[in-house]
């Protein structure tokens, strides 16, 4: 093996030209490769984290007829009886958390137009510990129990042309239907990536919405995060059964049922895992070429190896141990660099905010994508990479070891 592997150095020198063209095209594709795979998986799991965080948690409640209006964001639909309904949800296995959210409609008078928005009332605490809305709050704080304050979105603060530490004069329609007004304090500015929190979304402390709204002890929707995603399956009968015993008024769905996006993010999932291949198999027409005409180019000296004594496994061994060598430099290259670069964009993010503009601000989807970096990935694309290739070489080795050797002496 160590006589094969000091010829193939040897060989693969003469040909520097080629053999660089040919470590250069596997290097990016697996470049390719891990940068994809990293792009994909980090699409895939923000479009599910924003999702949960601010539309349907892991499983969602609310009654039927709200969620069949929730665009509307009607009141005449709650969740009653807020207070025992969190414990007894508390009480059921790998239920972590209860989060309850009262959203109605709000609107602003900015003396020229009325600015409309969702007003959202929530318990700030575990809005902190259960969303990464603490990443998007750029400006001032979160809003406080017990205080008229509200935190909103840079692009809405614009619209009617407040900033933190104004004061705001908010309309909103009451469970009663009655047209009200309250005024506070802008406490916080949100920045980042996604429309609804940017341009929609105001939050104010979920009892101060009750007491506004007329709506003592009632939500709208309530979240429940479990100890993890993989539990689902599992929790979400036991919720259903529960709510079932209380008169079924109410409704259980899991994150996927309250999603268009999440499914088809799947799909593109699997589409790429083969897409991932097809860019190592072209890759590997470079190097298979490349190997052709080297077979050709060394007929006699495949020749003369032949004639002493090289058996045709040694021969097929000799050129799946240069494509091997191509292989391994390409495929490493690739995967380095391939890795830094995804590192790279999972700090500095790829921004689709212009692209996303049109985008409705009820899907909750951050136009900033940052791809995952994970070292996993990197080592996937360089054995995907040396594997590819190195069987792709058995096509010419074989082809080499096909030859007579005195046909091959004379050049035939």
């Amino acid at each position: 093996m160590r006589f094969l592997t000091k010829i193939a150095f040897k060989n693969l020198s003469r040909h520097r030209l080629r053999t660089f063209v040919s470590v250069v095209a596997i290097a990016f594709s697996v470049l390719i490769v891990v940068f994809a795979r990293g792009y994909v998986v980090g699409m895939v799991d923000a479009v599910a984290a924003d999702h949960i965080h601010y539309n349907s948690g892991p499983i969602k409640i609310a009654n039927q007829e709200y969620l069949e209006q929730e665009r509307l964001l009607p009141l005449n639909y709650p969740v009653d009886n807020l207070r025992e309904m969190m414990e007894a949800l508390q009480g059921i296995d790998n239920v972590d958390m209860v989060i309850p959210r009262l959203k109605f409609g709000a609107m602003v008078s900015t003396g020229d137009e009325l600015v409309t928005m969702s007003g959202w009332g929530v318990d700030p605490d575990l809005e902190i510990a259960f969303t990464d809305i603490s990443d998007y709050l750029v400006e001032g704080r979160m809003v406080r129990n017990g205080q008229l304050e509200v935190v909103m979105g840079t692009d809405l603060l614009k619209k009617i042309d407040r900033r933190v530490g104004d004061k705001i004069t908010i309309a909103y329609n009451t469970a009663f239907n009655s047209l009200n007004g309250a005024t506070f304090t802008i406490v916080g500015r949100l920045q980042g990536g996604m429309k609804l929190l940017n341009e929609f979304a105001l939050f104010l402390p979920l009892k101060e919405a009750q007491r506004l709204l007329y709506m003592d002890d009632q939500a709208t929707e309530l979240l429940l995060v479990t100890s993890g995603l993989q539990v689902i399956d599992g929790t979400l009968p036991k919720v259903k059964s529960m709510l079932a015993r209380r008169g079924g008024e109410y409704v259980a769905l899991g994150y996927r049922e309250t999603s268009d996006l999440i499914p088809f993010m799947d799909l593109a999932k699997l589409i790429y895992n083969q897409v991932y291949i097809f860019l190592v198999l072209l890759a590997s027409i470079v190097v298979v070429n490349t190997m052709i005409m080297i077979v050709k180019e060394r007929t006699r000296e495949i020749g003369m190896m032949a004639a002493l004594g090289l058996e045709g496994k040694d021969i097929i061994g000799l050129f799946l141990v240069e494509g091997g060598i191509m292989g391994v430099a390409g495929s490493l290259i690739g995967a380095v660099l391939g890795f830094l670069l995804t590192k790279h964009f999972a700090k500095v993010g790829i921004d689709y905010t212009a692209a996303m503009s049109g985008i409705s601000q009820d899907i909750a989807f951050n136009a900033i994508l940052r791809p995952v970096a994970s070292l996993g990935n990197a080592i996937f694309a360089f054995i995907l990479g040396v594997t590819i290739v190195t069987l792709a070489c058995m096509i010419p080795a074989r082809k080499a070891a096909g030859l007579e050797p005195t046909e091959a002496m004379r050049g035939v």
